[in-house]
């Protein structure tokens, strides 16, 4: 990720809270037209490094810059953040949330009521546009937010969690929207702990544990430098095979194939060589890569 392309970058940025340090000399880059996956544990340091992004505090050391600028009120109006913690207005009817929402952000009424009246459209929500918060289901309180985060038709889409409270359907929904901001050279950062999801949606990635960045890169750069060697296998017979430490340091059996990681410089076709001549009747031999969450629990210790 070159600086000249990047849209957001993060350069050295720390913050501390008296004596507690919670985001340390972290620095990445964000770039348009791609999913950008900011990922940890809880206590990581991600909603505080979100909150410096978006203005509502400042880092002590280190530098945010939006589009090649300084972070200000006026980039602040290009950004959209649906934050994990939602913010809407118990009493208050839809369309007066939805209005003052984009006002906030200097969208003028007809613009925003014409957006308005598209994306509840959209949603499936138009008939509840007169309700108040208090009438509509989580899940549909989680897609007016997610209205209001896009009305102004941000540069930079910041989202933390915006799976919470929706059902598979609306989640498959909620993944076409944020493929259609991606095709618009959109910059999106999608903040989870949900690492299928990710894996799914995200073409860069940056796990932060502790304050500290840990892994960064692209996808498929972080799972081809990971270095484990593992093949997933469906056989039956040959387990003395996979006992052979020259060959399969461990050996992990699932419901229907056994996931193998070879020992260091094991060649895969040397064991698939042993089994076969050990008469196994072999269904299944594919070389995999480790999942994402295999790579979070592995660098995270499994603390979530």
């Amino acid at each position: 990720m070159g600086n000249s392309e990047a849209t957001l970058r993060v350069d050295n940025v720390t913050k501390r809270f008296g004596d507690f340090t919670a985001v340390e000399g972290l620095s990445f880059d964000v770039r348009a037209g791609r999913v950008f996956g900011f990922l940890g544990p809880n206590g990581a340091g991600k909603t505080t490094t979100i909150r410096m992004i978006v203005g509502i505090t400042a880092p002590d050391e280190g530098k945010i810059e939006l589009f090649g600028e300084r972070m200000s009120p006026k980039m602040q109006d290009r950004i959209g953040y649906l934050p994990e913690e939602r913010g809407l207005y118990k009493k208050m009817k839809i369309v007066d949330q939805l209005r003052y929402f984009a006002a906030l952000k200097d969208v003028p009424q007809s613009v925003a009521d014409k957006r308005i009246d598209k994306w509840l459209e959209r949603m499936n929500l138009a008939e509840w546009k007169n309700k108040k918060t208090t009438d509509l289901s989580k899940g549909m309180q989680q897609k007016i937010q997610f209205i209001s985060t896009v009305l102004h038709d941000p540069d930079l889409l910041i989202l933390d969690e915006p799976f919470s409270g929706l059902d598979p359907v609306n989640v498959e929904f909620m993944i076409d929207v944020m493929s259609e901001f991606k095709s618009q050279d959109k910059t999106i950062i999608f903040s989870t702990h949900l690492m299928e999801t990710a894996e799914r949606l995200c073409n860069d990635i940056l796990l932060i544990n502790k304050s500290k960045k840990v892994i960064s890169g692209s996808l498929r750069e972080v799972k081809a430098s990971y270095g484990k060697n593992l093949i997933a296998l469906r056989a039956v017979g040959g387990e003395a095979m996979l006992g052979d430490r020259s060959l399969v340091a461990k050996a992990t059996e699932h419901s229907d194939e056994i996931e193998i990681e070879l020992a260091e410089n094991a060649d895969p076709q040397a064991l698939l060589k042993k089994l076969i001549e050990s008469g196994a009747n072999i269904s299944k031999f594919e070389k995999v890569e480790p999942s994402l969450n295999d790579i979070f629990i592995d660098q995270i210790g499994g603390v979530k």
